[in-house]
């Protein structure tokens, strides 16, 4: 199994990052890869680069065993084992190897979405909850890329309200087998699966998980949907009528599917957020290289103002992702480094140290998908009428892109569990938020005082005075949010959703800044333009955490006690903007010299 090279990554209480300070050395970033995780994101770029982009057009029109084929030819790279044990034909690899296949496979949204589907949600179930018997039986299979597997939850009455399914389950009186009648719905892989994971309600009641092969009788795939982006994965219905299987199928313990349904989506919530990275990047490089070969008034596009902020709008947004993404998997590598031998043979111990980043991975699922459908914006844009027509990839980017903010929770849902998951912690004193809170809703009642914020001198330090100022105003806005609401928050999804967007810019600034500094501090060549990242991401998080904020105040308050509260955000947020015209400007130009995102 590879291991982290880097020592001191800490692994940090998931959502702490809203009251505890880190140094750089104790985040992980894509520049501590070892050479090992190196190579294999070597191998995972050839393989996009040579395997998945030829085979594009093949991809899109369905054409028969062309997904299947590729999908094998990456499991023979070991591409499809690396979160399954050697034990069961896995190469049982860390997450951070895990998380660089899955960046760097993401060049083609069919592909990744297939991909990501099968070694995700259609494989962990099996690895964290399967009996032995079910494992040395299928995961195999899966590992191999024999198998191709699907993930059955939703239902045409119940997307998000996953507990809400009316498919139906029933052990007969022997007890040797279910018999399960239901239609699913939106299943990824659909027509080229040969396992199906399939949540039911036994009886009506329990809500349990089953695992059903292909070829079992009274299982039916439906027709293909034909969808607006995607094109070339695989999304079809399932029908279940009398669809009848051996007992010994029921995935984990009866009535206890929930927790498979929802752990399971914490990793793919944080593989979609990856996924995005690796396709922003890949349509970051067609902007780029488009602009630098588009002419108009006698010069490049790329050397004018207004092209080249949409180039760096996109490499900022992707360099906040990136970080947030190798910060948290870093995190949860260290996380798991703390198993003991016995706790490490258990998925039960992996599953665990996983879901205490919940609210991490919900946050990249978030901003990536966002992230990426900025990026494929702005490609459209880059490129005016060419942008428009299907005969070039900006069209396809752009309509890929839209799934992503549905997939694996919508952006609406996760945007409830972010501050529903970080209050409730808060809540049951697994985090410290509430001292935070009233410390600094005592600190802001006091008269203003003059704050000389980070140390002049100090590296970025009028980045990490805008980070503190946006922590402040997190915590005074879910402080205000919860003197108001107290329990009743949970009803209020508008302030939920602004409260989720503050915090979600807090982890996205810390984790640039972070990041920039640890760059500057080894001396790499791509520190300035990681510099002038940061700085053009902190006034953007100030803009955003203000802005919310406002709309949390005023939901919460009116009158007098509004205005002192505005006041008080006012000062929060009282920062000396930087020159963005020209960090726009250098960013843009780094990224034009070198064709591509520039780290």
């Amino acid at each position: 199994m590879s291991t982290l090279t880097v020592s001191p990554i800490v692994a940090a209480a998931g959502g702490s990052f809203l009251v505890e300070t880190r140094t750089p050395a104790e985040v992980f970033t894509p520049e501590d890869l070892n050479e090992e995780q190196r190579q294999i994101a070597g191998t995972a770029a050839q393989f996009a680069r040579e395997e998945i982009l030829p085979a594009a057009a093949a991809i899109e029109a369905k054409e028969p065993g062309v997904m299947a084929g590729l999908m094998r030819k990456a499991a023979e790279l070991g591409f499809a084992s690396v979160d399954i044990p050697e034990e069961y034909g896995g190469v049982g690899m860390d997450k951070t190897t895990s998380t660089l296949i899955t960046d760097h496979l993401s060049v083609l949204a069919s592909f990744s979405t297939a991909f990501g589907a099968h070694i995700g949600i259609a494989t962990l179930p099996l690895v964290w909850y399967g009996t032995e018997e079910q494992k040395q039986r299928y995961l195999p299979k899966l590992a191999s890329g024999e198998w191709i597997g699907a993930y059955g939850l939703s239902e045409a009455s119940s997307g998000s309200d996953a507990m809400n399914i009316r498919t139906r389950a029933t052990l007969s009186a022997d007890g040797a087998t279910y018999t399960l009648n239901g239609e699913k719905m939106w299943l990824t892989n659909c027509g080229i699966a040969g396992l199906y994971t399939v949540f039911a309600k036994i009886d009506g009641e329990k809500f349990s998980a089953f695992l059903i092969e292909r070829d079992t009788a009274g299982l039916t795939v439906g027709a293909e949907e034909h969808k607006l982006g995607i094109h070339g994965s695989s999304t079809c219905p399932l029908v279940l009528d009398g669809c009848r299987i051996p007992a010994g199928n029921l995935l984990g313990e009866a009535g206890k599917g929930h927790h498979i349904a929802f752990n399971v989506l914490n990793v793919g919530r944080f593989k979609l957020g990856v996924a995005c990275i690796g396709g922003a990047r890949h349509a970051l490089a067609q902007m780029i290289r488009y602009a630098k070969e588009r002419t108009a008034f006698g010069k490049p596009i790329a050397e004018f103002g207004l092209i080249q902020r949409k180039i760096s709008a996109s490499a900022t947004q992707l360099y906040a992702a990136e970080s947030m993404a190798y910060r948290t998997v870093g995190m949860i590598d260290a996380a798991l480094g703390q198993l003991t031998p016995a706790q490490a043979q258990s998925p039960r111990e992996t599953q665990k140290r996983i879901e205490e980043y919940a609210v991490e991975c919900s946050i990249l699922k978030v901003y990536g998908s966002e992230m990426l459908s900025l990026v494929a914006d702005e490609l459209v844009a880059a490129m005016g009428g060419y942008g428009y027509v299907e005969e070039y990839p900006a069209e396809r980017y752009y309509r890929d892109a839209r799934i992503n903010r549905i997939f694996e929770g919508t952006n609406e849902i996760n945007r409830l569990i972010i501050t529903g998951w970080l209050m409730k912690r808060a809540m049951s004193g697994q985090l410290p938020l509430l001292g935070a809170i009233k410390k600094l809703m005592d600190e802001v009642m006091q008269p203003p005082s003059f704050d000389a914020g980070a140390d002049a001198g100090e590296l970025l330090a009028r980045e990490a005075e805008v980070l503190a100022a946006a922590k402040k105003i997190a915590l005074f806005a879910a402080g205000v949010a919860s003197q108001r609401f107290m329990t009743g928050l949970q009803d209020q999804q508008e302030v939920m959703a602004d409260l989720a967007d503050i915090f979600m810019q807090v982890y996205g600034l810390e984790s640039a800044l972070l990041r920039a500094r640890k760059l500057a501090q080894a001396g790499r060549n791509s520190a300035e333009v990681g510099a002038a990242m940061t700085g053009l991401l902190a006034d953007e998080t100030m803009g955003l955490a203000e802005l919310a904020a406002r709309r949390v105040l005023a939901a919460c308050a009116e009158g007098d006690l509004l205005r002192t509260q505005l006041a008080i955000l006012r000062r929060l947020a009282r920062i000396t903007p930087a020159d963005a015209v020209g960090l726009s400007r250098a960013v843009a130009q780094e990224c034009v010299r070198r064709e591509r995102y520039p780290l």
